[in-house]
C-alpha cells in the first residue's frame, strides 16, 4: 500500500512539473504568431516607396527665386508696376539693377530695348557688375561700341519659360549664343551666371535677374 501511494505521489509531481512548461511552450507560439501578425508589411508598392522629392521639381509659373523677396510689394517697383511698363522702364525701377540702367542710358539702348516685342533679358545685378575691377568696369562703360556688345549679348529675342531654360541655346542680339539649364527654381546661363529672380513679367519682356555679366565669347 506505501509503495502505491509513493507511485501516485510521484506520477503527481511529475505532471505538476511537465503541465506548466507544456502550456508556456504552447503560450510563446501564439506570442510569436500574433506578434508577427501585428507587424506592418516592410514591403509596400514601387508606386508607394517613390518619394516626390526625388523628382525633378516643376518649373515655377510666376517670379522666382531668393532675390525676388527684395521687389517692392506695391508700386512701379513691385512686380505688378513692373508688368506695365516696357523693360528698361520696369528696371529703372528696380534699385537692384541701378548699375544694369546707367550702362543701357549709355549704350543708348533704352529705345531699343522699350520698343522690342517679346524678348527675355538676362539683368545683371549691382553686385554682378561689382564682380568687374573697376577699372576694367569704367573702361566698359567709357566704350559705347564694346558695352553695346554686352549688353545685346543679354537679350534673346523671344520671350523664355522656365520650361526652355531647362536645357537650351539661344541666339542673342549680339549675333551670339548663350546655354541655360536647370529646373525647378534653380537655372544658370552658360554654366556660371545663376538666376536669382526669374520669370518676371514686363510689358514687352521676361527677366531674368542674374548674378554675373555674360560676356560674349567673340
Amino acid at each position: 500500500m506505501n509503495a502505491f501511494r509513493f507511485r501516485r505521489a510521484a506520477i503527481a509531481v511529475t505532471a505538476a512539473a511537465v503541465l506548466p512548461l507544456t502550456l508556456t511552450a504552447c503560450g510563446g507560439d501564439d506570442s510569436s504568431s500574433d506578434s508577427a501578425a501585428d507587424q506592418p508589411s516592410s514591403s509596400a508598392p514601387a508606386e508607394e516607396q517613390s518619394s516626390p522629392a526625388m523628382e525633378d521639381p516643376a518649373p515655377a509659373d510666376g517670379p522666382f527665386g531668393a532675390a525676388c523677396a527684395g521687389v517692392p510689394e506695391d508700386g512701379a517697383g513691385s512686380f505688378d508696376g513692373m508688368a506695365k511698363d516696357p523693360v528698361a522702364t520696369a528696371a529703372s525701377n528696380n534699385p537692384a539693377l541701378s548699375t544694369l540702367v546707367t550702362a543701357v542710358k549709355k549704350a543708348g539702348l533704352v529705345d531699343t530695348l522699350n520698343n522690342a516685342e517679346n524678348i527675355t533679358v538676362f539683368a545683371p545685378t549691382n553686385d554682378a557688375f561689382a564682380k568687374i575691377p573697376k577699372a576694367d568696369l569704367d573702361k566698359v562703360l567709357a566704350d559705347k561700341e564694346m558695352l553695346t556688345n554686352i549688353l545685346t549679348y543679354h537679350v534673346v529675342g523671344e520671350k523664355l519659360t522656365p520650361q526652355q531654360l531647362e536645357s537650351g541655346t539661344y541666339d542673342t542680339l549680339q549675333k551670339s549664343a548663350l546655354t541655360t539649364k536647370g529646373s525647378g527654381e534653380e537655372y544658370t546661363v552658360n554654366d556660371e551666371s545663376k538666376v536669382v529672380c526669374g520669370n518676371v513679367p514686363t510689358a514687352n519682356a521676361t527677366v531674368y535677374i542674374v548674378d554675373t555679366v555674360l560676356m560674349p565669347k567673340s
